[in-house]
This record gives structure tokens, C-alpha cells and sequence, in this order.
């Protein structure tokens, strides 16, 4: 398994292309905050003082539960591409298990959403300016462990039912697509309709999201709202996803925490499941 995991380390971080893809929809989100999309969702907001600070961390945080699927979705092409070119099938004419061989593919990909994901962490902190505290870094890498780990689990599950490089560069693209919109990024999820908002509050990674805004927002919310009213700030907490609301009831971080790993060990059994029927066959 280690030697699978190696293998398609290298080949992954070998193709240039193939890291910056991977990359894409976290750089079209930079991008479109960066031209439009910041002095869109800061407008209204300018009387609060140190608010830049309070939206770089927000987009963020949204970015960095973008990185956890989208890296992991570009690390499991070369399982899509091992399989197309038939590869697959002289891995397991060969002394290597069928466990093995899917473990190297599960722990490559998650490696590579774990690295990818750090890397966008420092990067987004030097455009900011300003560097987390050891207490926050350590909440937001353990964060990034388990969100890369749920992640992953859904994109496996999902490659399970792809054989050809054109459906999943397909199903890349759409799920690229959705899920700035998914995870309250493009539109603050406060601002949907609130069937809409139902639905992103169903969805794994979104709970991602609201963990990295509640971890990573509690400084630059305090520093802007210290001496704004409590109704306001909570208005805020609310509209940009930063607490998920089922009617009155304000769903806790706990509850994200066991959404994301219950994500992780629904969706690694289904797929082991169904990797089991197909080499019965």
C-alpha cells in the first residue's frame, strides 16, 4: 500500500497541470473575490473598523473547505486514469491486493488534500498579512485533517461509478462549479432562499466551512463588533454561514465535527462495499 501511495504521489505532483486543476476552483474563488466579489459582500460593512481583516479570513475559511474536495477530486484522477489505461488490472495480476491498491489510492489522495490544503492555509496568510496564533493553527491543521478525510470519502464514492477520464473531468467541472455556491462562498448563505439554504446545510462540506469560519473568524469578529450592538454581530454570524440555524436552534460545532466524520465512515463503507461486489464478479 505504501509503495501505491508513493507512486502516485510522485506521478500526481509530477504533473504540473494536474496540481494546478486541482487548484483551479480555489484560484477562481481568490480571483473573483479579489476583483468584484470583496467590495461586493464588504459594501454596507465599511463603518466597521478592521473589516478587510474580517472578510479575507472569511473567504478563507470558505477556500480552505473548497481545497479539501477539490485537491482530493484532482488526486483520484490518476485511480480514473490507472483504470482507463488498464493498469488496474496488472496491479492485480500482481502480488499487490486489492486492499492494498485501494488504500494507495485512498492515503495518496488524502496526503495530497492534507499538503494542498496547508499549502493554500500559508499562502492565504501572506495575502492577508496576518499569521493565526499557535492556539488557532493547531484547531485549523486538525480541521484540515478531518474535512480532507470526509472530503475524500465522497470522491471516492464517487469515482466508484466513473470509468472514462471524460466523465470525470465532467463530473470535476460541475462539482468545481457548485461548490463555491455549496459551501457559501459566491452568495453568503444568509442571503439564499431558505429551501436553498436547506439543502447546503445537508451538505458534508459545508460543515467544513462553518467550522474554519468559527475557528478562524473569532478574532477579526471580535476586533469588528467589540463595540457594535450583540444583535448586529449575531445578524452577521448568521447571514455569512458562520453558524448553521435550524429554525431557533443553533446547530454547535460538535455537531459539524460528527457530520464530517460520520460523512467519512458512511461514504469509505459504501465504497468498500461496492469495490467488493465488482471484484466478485
Amino acid at each position: 500500500m505504501i509503495q501505491i501511495t508513493i507512486r502516485n504521489l510522485k506521478l500526481f505532483f509530477r504533473d504540473k497541470t494536474a496540481v494546478f486543476f486541482s487548484l483551479l476552483g480555489v484560484i477562481i474563488i481568490i480571483g473573483l473575490y479579489a476583483l468584484f466579489l470583496g467590495d461586493i459582500v464588504t459594501s454596507g460593512m465599511n463603518d466597521l473598523p478592521d473589516v478587510r481583516f474580517l472578510m479575507d479570513s472569511w473567504i478563507m475559511s470558505g477556500v480552505l473547505a473548497v481545497t479539501s474536495i477539490t485537491t482530493t477530486m484532482g488526486a483520484f484522477g490518476i485511480m480514473i486514469e490507472d483504470r482507463y489505461n488498464k493498469l488496474i488490472k496488472d496491479f492485480t495480476s500482481s502480488p499487490v491486493s486489492r486492499a492494498s491498491l485501494a488504500g494507495g489510492y485512498i492515503l495518496s489522495a488524502y496526503v495530497i488534500g492534507v499538503i494542498l490544503s496547508i499549502i493554500t492555509l500559508v499562502l492565504f496568510q501572506i495575502y492577508i498579512g496576518r499569521f493565526l496564533s499557535l492556539a488557532v493553527l493547531i484547531k485549523v491543521l486538525g480541521l484540515i485533517l478531518l474535512s480532507v478525510l470526509a472530503s475524500s470519502s465522497m470522491v471516492f464514492f464517487l469515482t466508484c461509478f466513473i470509468k472514462s477520464q471524460n466523465a470525470f473531468g465532467t463530473a470535476s467541472t460541475i462539482l468545481g462549479t457548485l461548490i463555491g455556491f455549496m459551501t457559501g462562498i459566491y452568495i453568503p448563505i444568509g442571503q439564499l432562499p431558505e429551501a436553498v439554504q436547506t439543502v447546503i446545510r445537508f451538505f458534508p462540506v459545508s460543515h467544513a466551512a462553518v467550522l474554519f469560519r468559527k475557528i478562524i473568524l473569532e478574532e477579526p469578529i471580535y476586533n469588528s463588533f467589540k463595540n457594535a450592538p450583540v444583535e448586529y454581530k449575531n445578524n452577521f454570524i448568521d447571514i455569512m454561514g458562520i453558524n448553521f440555524k435550524y429554525g431557533d436552534y443553533s446547530f454547535p460545532a460538535v455537531g459539524s465535527i460528527i457530520v464530517l466524520a460520520a460523512t467519512a465512515i458512511l461514504f469509505y463503507t459504501l465504497s468498500i462495499w461496492i469495490l467488493s461486489r465488482k471484484s466478485k464478479r
